[in-house]
């Protein structure tokens, strides 16, 4: 048998015919050795350092730019406050930081390897909101009511003090009822309370987003494990209470940060995911289901439509929600001014919406954070509309590139431990078909390759069975026959 493929090496090479610089230059290494402490937010700023702050992420995740407050008020209405990392006091706009991430402009998660926008003594340290520090951070507020609806805003910076760093895992099980709650929650009350009030906010905005049309997709991402250098697995998180409430929270944070900046008068950098180009094939996905969607797209309908497909058939729904996000194919960056109306989130079904809850990993919610600093100084505008165009357009292009980089070192560590069952078939779900040829996932293990033979006839969403011809760990190559 050959020596496995070295993945973290692979990916290296795929993250440099990306077009990104995997490693941190010189400069930037000189430069971020220089910083010894994590930012003073200076006088004036709110402290709220006394509230039971808590963080809810991957359980090996380090860099932590959100974590979570809410107070039940007296009329019954919830406040909820979405503390963000303060990473712009440490890394200066024209910085060789600065200039490094301007050009990655993302985290890349490889699986078998990271490569970080930032430099980890920054991302996991400095600029992390970790577990027993004070931080500078931003605070997105918003107001909960007992229907779902968000009714006042505000953004402004205070110190925290993020006390419990939790897990999606652990914590989603819990609030199921699942799992004993994990052990930094069982050992206090208050938090266990304040968590389950998270719960119930998160649950009310998703209830009212959902009456909007958004729409509720569950796809599967696989990650490899390796032992020995040797894949022995592909692994798939399921969503759960606790990545909702991080996801609905999120969503509500950056609502309120689109809309406080347009308030402003400040343009913004804005996530758009226009309406879906083929939705025909959307319609035809549901009459093949049994179900009608009207000829013309309509978020509220194909909402209604997965949430009855969910309940019809939950252990096919992922391979449903992947088919239909490819058919609504990527979201996209673009500048808005103020007064302007934009295309909005199809998928949210939401008109106003900005990244700004991962200045660590996105380039796009640093540059929004700058946007809210000049806005909250009444200073000049951190950037000019043109300079934010070419912003939006850079990170449009590096998402894209990263996506691509990802699914390459997914395929290349599935090919790897395909490698010994050639031959054999395989449940599939087609998720691609066009020009560049016919893809299906296999579902156990979660493995995407090409059709090679067989293929016509194949449309995204089909259910297959597939044999498995060849694979080429080093290109990621899976090749199937029908």
């Amino acid at each position: 048998m050959p020596a496995p493929l070295d993945l973290k090496a692979a990916a290296h090479l795929e993250m440099v015919r990306g077009g990104f610089e995997p490693d941190f230059p010189a400069d930037v290494t000189r430069e971020v050795q220089a910083v010894h402490h994590a930012a003073n937010p200076g006088v004036g700023v709110r402290d709220l350092r006394q509230l039971l702050w808590s963080s809810i992420d991957n359980p090996e995740s380090r860099d932590l730019d959100q974590a979570e407050f809410a107070e039940l008020l007296p009329n019954g209405d919830i406040r909820v406050m979405v503390g963000i990392a303060d990473v712009d006091s440490l890394v200066a706009a024209g910085s060789a930081t600065d200039q490094h991430a301007a050009h990655n402009t993302t985290s890349v998660y490889c699986g078998v390897i990271t490569f970080p926008m930032l430099p980890e003594h920054l991302s996991t340290d400095l600029t992390s909101l970790n577990e027993g520090v004070d931080r500078g951070s931003v605070v997105i507020e918003f107001v909960v009511t007992p229907e779902g609806a968000v009714r006042s805003r505000d953004v402004y910076r205070a110190w925290t003090h993020n006390a419990a760093q939790l897990d999606y895992p652990s914590v989603g099980a819990w609030l199921e009822g699942q799992a004993a709650a994990p052990a930094k929650v069982a050992a206090s009350t208050l938090l266990q309370d304040q968590l389950r009030l998270q719960d119930q906010a998160a649950q009310l905005l998703r209830k009212q987003r959902h009456l909007a049309g958004a729409l509720e997709l569950e796809t599967i991402e696989a990650t490899p494990v390796a032992q020995d250098g040797r894949v022995t697995n592909l692994i798939i998180r399921p969503q759960n209470h606790a990545t909702y409430l991080i996801e609905d929270f999120m969503i509500a944070a950056n609502t309120t940060m689109a809309l406080f900046l347009e308030s402003k008068g400040s343009s913004s950098i804005r996530r758009v995911v226009k309406v879906p180009e083929r939705w025909d094939r959307i319609v035809a996905l549901a009459a093949g289901l049994g179900d009608t969607l009207p000829a013309t797209p309509d978020s509220g309908a194909l909402s209604a439509f997965l949430a009855k497909r969910r309940g019809a058939d939950p252990d096919h729904f992922p391979d449903l929600s992947l088919a239909i996000v490819k058919l609504m194919g990527p979201g996209i960056y673009v500048l808005e001014r103020p007064g302007e109306t934009g295309e909005g989130h199809f998928g949210l079904a939401v008109h106003d919406y900005t990244h700004s809850t991962a200045p660590n990993r996105r380039y796009s919610d640093l540059i929004t954070q700058r946007l809210l600093k000049a806005s909250l100084a009444g200073s000049e505008a951190a950037y000019d509309d043109g300079a934010l165009t070419e912003i939006a357009n850079r990170c449009t292009s590096m998402e894209d590139a990263a996506r691509k980089v990802e699914r390459t070192c997914r395929k290349q560590a599935a090919a790897q431990l395909l490698a010994t069952r050639i031959g054999e078939t395989f449940d599939a779900i087609v998720t691609g078909a066009g020009p560049k040829g016919t893809f299906v996932r296999t579902l156990k293990p979660p493995a995407e390759g090409m059709v090679v033979r067989g293929q016509h006839g194949m449309d995204v969403g089909d259910k297959v069975t597939v044999r498995l011809v060849d694979t080429d760990p080093l290109r990621g190559f899976i090749d199937f026959a029908r």
